[in-house]
């Protein structure tokens, strides 16, 4: 694989974060994804300091942080259709985890039919447009049993599948109940 996670780097994930944005996530699409997040976690139930597990190709928990919204109500009839906050939540924590757990980051969000959600790339990179890159398919579970987590990676490995080429890829399937993350290597 092109690269690896770096579980000793971090034990706190600040979601708030994704308001800096990143070479691909302008900062005010990075505020959207992480108030995404955020409302997914705070409605089930979650405050601040849970443990966010990562498995699959890398096993680390997380203490998740962010900032509290300063209208609630007004953040609940934003995301009221809990289908997109979940799609946005899942792509905000996916791209941050990346960023904050290994040497790649977000550098440009892929076209519609590629079977993936965002090209990554070496955060210290100079040079040609696709040199060390990778790709990046994001997906969300509101809650979801193990069976249901397994079931949803099979089915991005079919759809990155048709990408598969010279570029390495990575599926993050996010579920919010737990919370966890799930990590596969294509």
């Amino acid at each position: 694989m092109a690269f690896d996670f770096y579980n000793e780097r971090t034990d706190l994930l600040n979601i708030s974060n994704l308001e800096n944005g990143m070479p691909g996530i302008t900062p005010k699409m990075g505020a959207c994804l992480a108030e995404a997040a955020i409302f997914c976690l705070v409605s089930k139930d979650h405050k601040q300091g849970v443990l966010l597990r990562l498995d699959g190709e890398c096993h680390h928990n997380l203490k998740l942080k962010w900032r509290e919204s300063e209208n609630a109500d007004q953040c609940k009839r934003t995301w009221n259709d809990v289908e997109v906050a979940t799609e946005y939540g899942a792509y905000g924590l996916a791209a941050l985890l990346i960023a904050e757990l290994t040497d790649y980051t977000v550098v440009e969000r892929s076209k519609k039919g590629t079977g993936f959600d965002y090209w990554l790339g070496k955060k210290d990179a100079e040079g040609q447009l696709f040199q060390d890159k990778a790709r990046l398919e994001v997906s969300g579970i509101r809650s979801g049993t193990e069976n249901e987590i397994l079931t949803r990676v099979k089915r991005k490995e079919g759809q990155i599948k048709r990408s598969n080429g010279i570029f390495p890829g990575v599926i993050a399937v996010v579920e919010f109940s737990s919370p966890r993350t799930r990590f596969k290597y294509r």
